[in-house]
C-alpha cells in the first residue's frame, strides 16, 4: 500500500468501483443475453404452431397449406424448419452436433385435436453442414399413426448480433459511469481530507509561534487528535517554562555572589583566578540549561516591548536629559518576551547611564534576520577594549553600582538564539551597538 492516505483510499475506491462496473457489466450482458434467447424462442415456438396447424389427427401434411404458410418463415435462407412424421421428412434442418438428450417416450394419450402438441418445446444447438452455430427448438405431437417431430432452427448469429450491438453502447455507458464516480471521488477525497491539511496547517503554526494552540472544532474523527495535541502543545510549554525558570532563578541567585567574590579578591591573582574558573563553569553549565530551554517558535514583537523598556530606563535615569529617539519597523524576532526584556534593558540601561543627551534606536528586518542599533552620545568604548568588555565582571568605568556582567548577558543570550552582537563607534563619539536575532 503506498504511504499517502490519498493515494490509499483512492487506490481502494478505484479498486471497488471496477469491480463493481466489471460485475454490472457481466450482469447485464447476462440479462441481455437471456432477454434475446427468450425472443428468439418464442419466434421459434411460433413457427412451430404454424407448423403444428397443417398436420391433422392421422399425421398428414396439408401441402397446399404448408406452402401457403411457410411464407410467414421469411426471415431468410439461414432460418430453417423439418417435419418429421409418418410420411417422411419434409424440410432442411440437419443439426451436426450433439442434441439435447431424447426425453422417455410419454405414456399412451388420446389422439389430440389436429394440430394439438403432445410435449412442450425443447432446446437444441448444433452447427449446420456450412459450419454455422444453429440453434433450434423441436417438439413432437401425437398422431393416429404416430408421434410427429417439428424442428425449428435459426443461425446462432441472430443471438450474438443484438449482443454485439449492444456491446459498444453498454462500454460507453460504463466507461462514463467510471468517469464520473473517479470525479466523485477526487472531489471527495480532497474535500473530505480537507480539515487533515488545515490541521497539520495549524500544527505548523504552533512549531514556527504564529498560534498557540490547534482548533478544536474538528470533525468527529479528528476532534480527539487536535484535543491531545493541544494537551501535548499546553504540557510542552509548560515544561519548557519551567526548565526556564529554573535557569533563570539559578543564574541570578550565583551571579552577584561570584560577581562580589570577584571584586574582592581582584588584589589575590591565585584566589581571583579560581573565582573565575567557578565563574565559568557556572555559566557554561547556566548556558547549556537555558540553551535546551530556550522557545524558538515564539514571535516577539520589538516595538511594543521597546516602548515599555524605554518608559522604564528614562525613569531610572530621570536625572539625566535624555532623547530617545526610535524608528522601529514591524518586525518580530524569535526570541522568548522575557529575554526580549533582558536584552534590551541591558542595552538601554548600558547606553542611558554613558550617553550624554540622545540615544537613537533603529531595527529593520534583513532576510531572516532582525537588524537592531542602539547609539548613544557617550564617551563610547576603544576599539582596543571592546572585546574585553564582553566578559563577565568587567568594568572600564568604575563609577555607579553596576558590575560588569550587563554586555556579557547580551553577548550570552544572543549566541543562545543564534544571533550576533556587534560594538562599534557611532561618530562623532559614542557607542553604536549592532544586534542581530532571528526574525520570527
Amino acid at each position: 500500500m503506498p504511504r499517502s492516505l490519498y493515494a490509499r483510499m483512492l487506490l481502494i475506491s478505484a479498486a471497488a468501483t471496477v469491480l463493481a462496473l466489471a460485475l454490472a457489466g457481466a450482469v447485464m450482458a447476462g440479462l441481455l443475453g437471456r432477454f434475446v434467447l427468450e425472443g428468439l424462442d418464442r419466434r421459434l415456438d411460433a413457427q412451430l404452431l404454424v407448423l403444428a396447424s397443417v398436420i391433422d389427427r392421422d399425421g398428414h401434411v396439408d401441402q397446399g397449406l404448408l406452402a401457403a404458410r411457410a411464407v410467414a418463415f421469411g426471415d431468410g435462407p439461414e432460418w430453417q424448419w423439418r417435419i418429421v412424421g409418418p410420411d417422411g421428412a419434409i424440410g432442411a434442418v440437419e443439426l451436426a452436433a450433439p442434441r439435447a438428450p431424447t426425453p422417455p417416450p410419454a405414456p399412451p394419450a388420446p389422439p389430440p385435436a389436429p394440430g394439438g402438441a403432445g410435449h412442450a418445446p425443447r432446446p437444441l444447438d448444433g452447427q449446420a453442414p456450412d459450419g454455422g452455430a444453429m440453434h433450434a427448438r423441436e417438439v413432437r405431437i401425437a398422431t393416429r399413426r404416430g408421434p410427429v417431430t417439428l424442428t425449428a432452427a435459426a443461425p446462432r448469429a441472430v443471438l450474438t448480433r443484438p449482443i454485439e450491438g449492444a456491446l459498444a453502447p453498454l462500454l460507453l455507458a460504463l466507461a462514463a459511469i467510471a468517469a464520473l464516480l473517479t470525479a466523485a471521488l477526487l472531489i471527495q477525497l480532497r474535500i473530505g481530507l480537507r480539515p487533515v491539511r488545515a490541521l497539520r496547517e495549524q500544527v505548523a503554526a504552533i512549531r514556527s509561534g504564529a498560534r498557540a494552540r490547534v482548533d478544536e472544532e474538528q470533525p468527529a474523527e479528528l476532534q480527539p487528535l487536535a484535543a491531545e495535541l493541544n494537551a501535548l502543545a499546553a504540557d510542552s510549554e509548560a515544561a519548557l517554562a519551567a526548565a526556564r525558570g529554573a535557569a533563570a532563578n539559578l543564574a541570578h541567585a550565583l551571579k552577584t555572589p561570584v560577581a562580589a567574590l570577584a571584586v574582592d579578591l581582584r588584589d589575590q591573582p591565585r584566589h581571583a583566578a579560581a573565582v573565575a574558573r567557578i565563574d565559568h563553569t557556572i555559566r557554561h553549565h547556566l548556558a547549556r540549561a537555558r540553551a535546551t530551554a530556550i522557545n524558538r517558535r515564539v514571535a516577539t514583537p520589538l516595538a511594543p516591548a521597546l516602548a515599555d523598556i524605554v518608559a522604564v530606563v528614562q525613569r531610572l535615569h530621570a536625572g539625566t536629559p535624555l532623547a530617545v529617539q526610535c524608528d522601529i519597523a514591524d518586525v518580530a524576532v524569535a526570541v522568548d518576551a522575557q529575554d526580549v526584556d533582558e536584552l534590551l534593558g541591558n542595552l538601554l540601561d548600558n547606553a542611558a547611564r554613558h550617553a550624554t543627551s540622545r540615544i537613537a534606536i533603529t531595527a529593520r528586518r534583513d532576510g531572516r534576520h532582525v537588524r537592531l542599533t542602539i547609539a548613544d552620545d557617550g564617551p563610547g568604548i576603544p576599539a582596543t577594549h571592546r572585546a574585553q568588555v564582553l566578559h563577565a565582571g568587567t568594568r572600564l568605568d568604575e563609577r555607579g553600582d553596576g558590575h560588569g556582567f550587563g554586555l556579557s548577558i547580551v553577548a550570552e543570550l544572543t549566541a543562545l538564539y543564534g544571533g550576533t552582537l556587534t560594538l562599534g563607534e557611532h561618530p562623532p563619539h559614542g557607542l553604536l551597538v549592532t544586534l542581530t536575532l532571528p526574525a520570527a
